[in-house]
């Protein structure tokens, strides 16, 4: 009965396609706007689509290497028979490029139709705010969908194809390259759209806001269609490629630990749970999404004074809570149909599929903490991003001094979250307990690392929804552009510059919720690959990862240090491509003053494409070097120093990952919204200078040109590389550096027997 759940998350995943389809045609009918929207619409499009292109010629040359030495690694070393080892070699080979394949095609399409609804969101911003919020979201949700339905698709239908309903202990090894293929093309596609958006964006900041003393998106600046354009191939392709594989390597992982409870019990339930879990997300987050309906948007002016961006902001949270509530239903719903009948025994009365839906239920709930933590982090409603402003007052240098300050600290949080998950979800799962002649080795528990399993997919199962929020962001923040570059009246802005301001929110909830997903993966995979070696050398002496082995010490360091040098390869070529922006911005200004005109019909466009193109070779070549040495560092550490050495440097080099990713993320979303905080004219000081509250009605206000508000922008740069490239990029590295070493296991323990 169990292989008939097989067919769950392929139906799902079929209607969750069309669902993406649907809400495409919905919104790709909308009115696309006034002829100078369309014409800055089209320049954003071709801009994006330009990039896109030649950033995936390189990767898809870079991908069919790689899957060419994977499978003549696999075939020289792995053990077997000729046969068993060429089998191993083209399953893994033909997965990967599937992988490439779809992680690839999800942040394309995704991507497309994000950057044919801005327009449309700009449009809709000139009736309604309600009209113009489910534009955007719906137009994000296109992404989210696409996405997981893609990843969960690709490895169901890799499962049945490979044997998986004949042979369930098998195949998941064999489709481990899947997730090594989407882990492969979101790492170059994170970086190099985080060193283009981010190039850009820094060039049009630092000359335009604080030179020019020009408005955001001020069509005066050169670089202001390829920061727009950045948005979309940073925000929208780069992040869809990091969520497409985070789902890919997760729910594999999970299969993988799946199959020594099916050992253990001659259940496939075990391995097929986690693509089930996955299935009932996509219901859960497409019931989240259709219940935000522009009937339930209070208009502002029947609002009452409120923040528009408060409605906004509070639409999106009821779609978020009734997704999360309904994925704690199918977590309990799935545990009862699969495990409701397993061999395995429950602890305390119970049986075990109560136990492991708490377990699930302890990843919805860290989800939720996430986005509250990452809130508390990155809005202006709280004290760290309001610390960073009042600390603007004395200039640029004190301004990223607090900024640093707020980024530390903003690590303890997350990780006192993730390890109570991780505890409690081991120690619910440690309640199960299975046949004790099964062969399971001693040196694990294997229902509580299988707890920590389904801890994880309960993350996971809101991972749509999350990313139609995500890519919610870049779709306002370029409707935002368009109305301004196309001169709408200010009330059209107003709505615009509300839900940007919501998106800058969601954007940041987005990267604390995709590091929050990778660290509780993490000892997933982790376990995953010790698994995998137990598979191949039958010793369970491989499951003790001991730090005063010599060789397990030096990989261990290598790991932390792979983290802090690929972060600083990242920023570094952020650094690079933005100062030839900033070389050209300022060169147009000085050789062509008709820009800078004061009377409307005497300026001259600037030369847009120049600076697009500046952005998108710089992108290109600086994404090569971080990528190649995060593939190649895990490889060399297993072949030279073995495969205990590659669980080291899994280990260590993970937590340091996600240590690394929490400061850069939380740290640049809260410098961004400092300066948004003074844009919006809520930083107020007295006579004295001294800084009152944000309301205060005879408080001065220091809003955009003050001294201040240059100081914000300088801090705001500095951290734009931080949670926009070099952040989001460690995501995808954790989860490589698991994909590269379950992948290569075979050769690790081939050539250190």
């Amino acid at each position: 009965m169990s292989n008939y759940y097989i067919w769950v998350p392929i139906v799902v995943g079929v209607l969750a396609i069309i669902f993406a389809i649907s809400l495409a045609n919905s919104v790709l009918r909308k009115d696309t706007g006034t002829p100078a929207m369309q014409k800055v619409a089209n320049a954003i499009f071709q801009g994006a689509m330009a990039f896109l292109n030649r950033q995936y010629r390189t990767i898809a040359t870079l991908s069919i290497v790689a899957a060419i030495v994977v499978a003549t690694v696999l075939y020289l070393f792995s053990k077997g028979t000729d046969a068993d080892r060429l089998s191993l070699a083209w399953h893994t080979a033909i997965a990967f490029i599937i992988g490439a394949l779809c992680s690839g095609l999800s942040g394309y399409i995704g991507m497309y139709v994000a950057v044919k609804s801005n327009s449309r969101t700009a449009s809709a911003a000139t009736r309604s705010l309600g009209e113009a919020l489910i534009v955007s979201l719906r137009g994000g949700a296109v992404s989210g969908f696409l996405v997981v339905a893609l990843s969960l698709l690709g490895v169901s239908i890799l499962f049945t194809a490979y044997n998986g309903l004949s042979n369930p202990s098998v195949a998941p090894s064999l489709i481990i390259g899947f997730g090594f293929g989407a882990s492969f093309v979101a790492l170059f596609a994170q970086l190099g759209g985080g060193i283009y958006t981010k190039a850009a964006d820094v060039g049009a900041d630092l000359v335009g806001k604080v030179e020019a003393n020009i408005p955001e998106d001020d069509p005066r600046n050169p670089a202001v269609i390829a920061d727009l354009v950045g948005d979309n191939v940073g925000d929208c392709a780069g992040r869809g490629a990091d969520l497409f594989e985070s789902t890919a390597a997760e729910n594999i992982g999970a299969m993988i630990l799946g199959v020594t409870l099916y050992t253990a019990t001659g259940s496939p339930s075990w391995i097929l749970f986690p693509l089930v879990m996955s299935a009932f997300g996509l219901i859960a987050s497409s019931i989240g999404l259709l219940s935000v309906r522009k009937s339930a948007v209070i208009e502002p002016d029947k609002a009452a004074g409120r923040d528009p961006g408060d409605i906004a902001m509070r639409q999106l949270t009821i779609g978020y809570w009734i997704t999360c509530i309904l994925a704690g239903i199918g977590v309990f719903v799935g545990s009862y149909l699969l495990f409701g009948d397993s061999k395995a025994v429950g602890a305390a009365g119970l049986a075990p599929w109560a136990w492991y839906g708490l377990s699930g239920l302890v990843g919805i709930v860290l989800s939720i903490a996430f986005v509250y933590i990452t809130q508390y982090y990155t809005s202006g409603t709280w004290r760290p991003v309001r610390e960073i402003a009042a600390a603007s007052l004395t200039g640029p240098a004190t301004t990223i001094i607090s900024g640093i300050s707020v980024g530390f600290e903003c690590v303890a949080l997350p990780v006192i979250a993730i390890s109570c998950a991780l505890g409690l979800s081991f120690f619910l799962g440690s309640h199960v307990t299975f046949p004790t002649n099964s062969g399971l080795p001693t040196a694990i528990n294997p229902g509580g690392i299988y707890g920590t399993a389904v801890a994880t997919m309960g993350m996971l199962m809101s991972c749509a929804y999350v990313l139609a929020m995500d890519t919610f962001g870049p779709i306002t923040d370029n409707a935002g552009g368009i109305t301004e570059m196309s001169n709408q009246p200010e009330a059209v802005r107003d709505v615009t510059d509300a839900l940007d301001s919501v998106g800058n929110t969601t954007k940041a909830l987005t990267k604390g919720y995709g590091i929050g997903s990778a660290a509780l993966a993490a000892f997933l995979l982790f376990s995953a690959y010790l698994d995998v070696l137990f598979s191949y050398t039958k010793n369970p002496d491989v499951y003790h990862v001991d730090l005063s082995n010599i060789t397990v010490f030096i990989a261990a360091l290598l790991g932390l240090t792979l983290i802090f040098f690929f972060s600083s390869l990242a920023i570094r070529a952020v650094s690079r491509a933005a100062q030839n922006m900033i070389e050209e911005v300022r060169r147009q200004f000085r050789e062509n003053p008709k820009i800078m005109a004061e009377k409307v019909e005497d300026r001259v466009d600037p030369d847009y494409a120049r600076c697009v193109d500046i952005s998108t070779r710089g992108a290109l070549r600086a994404m090569i070097l971080p990528g190649v040495i995060a593939v190649l560092t895990p490889i060399a550490v297993g072949t030279i120093l073995g495969p205990q050495a590659g669980a080291g440097l899994l280990m260590v080099g993970t937590m340091g990952g996600i240590v690394m990713a929490l400061f850069l993320n939380n740290g640049g979303g809260a410098w961004d919204n400092a300066k948004k905080f003074i844009e919006a004219g809520y930083l107020r000081v007295n006579e004295k200078g001294e800084v009152v509250d944000s309301l205060d009605p005879d408080g001065i206000i220091l809003g955009k040109k003050s001294e201040a508000h240059k100081a914000s922008v300088v801090g705001d740069t500095v951290g734009d590389p931080f949670k926009d490239t070099a952040g989001p990029s460690l995501h995808v590295l954790i989860k490589l550096l698991s994909t590269i070493t379950l992948v290569l296991a075979p050769l690790f323990v081939a050539l250190h027997p």
